[in-house]
């Protein structure tokens, strides 16, 4: 018989054995997104009601563009993460799996949209 402490047990091990690099991933993507949106927002806010060539001119520049496109990538694997969590502390068998496929179809389908739409603007 071994003799473990409860916290060599514990150590490491979520109900999934992955809740500390969920927890992780969660913190540094909203930590990211609080320093991004920030940004995002001036530089959209900028743009609101200008004409067709200035919102060009703007997006064309590299770092407006790659601020929008970290918001729209960091943003939507954030939302994945949390609606999944989310399903699985509410939803059971076959429809905990298809709302999990769902949600994280969802978030890819909006980021690429969103980043087409932007390379498209942009270049």
């Amino acid at each position: 018989m071994r003799y473990l402490t409860a916290r060599k047990r514990a150590e490491g091990k979520g109900a999934a054995h992955t809740g500390a690099h969920h927890h992780w991933s969660m913190t540094m993507s909203s930590v990211g997104l609080a320093f991004l949106v920030p940004l995002g927002i001036y530089i959209f806010g900028g743009l609101l009601g200008a004409p067709y060539e200035v919102v060009l001119a703007t997006l064309s520049s590299p770092t407006p563009a790659i601020v929008l496109a970290l918001i729209l990538v960091i943003g939507m694997r954030h939302f994945a993460m949390g609606a999944t969590t989310m399903i699985e502390d509410y939803a059971r068998g076959t429809a905990r799996k298809m709302l999990i496929i769902f949600v994280t179809s969802l978030a890819w389908l909006i980021g690429a949209v969103g980043i087409f739409a932007l390379l498209k603007i942009a270049l």
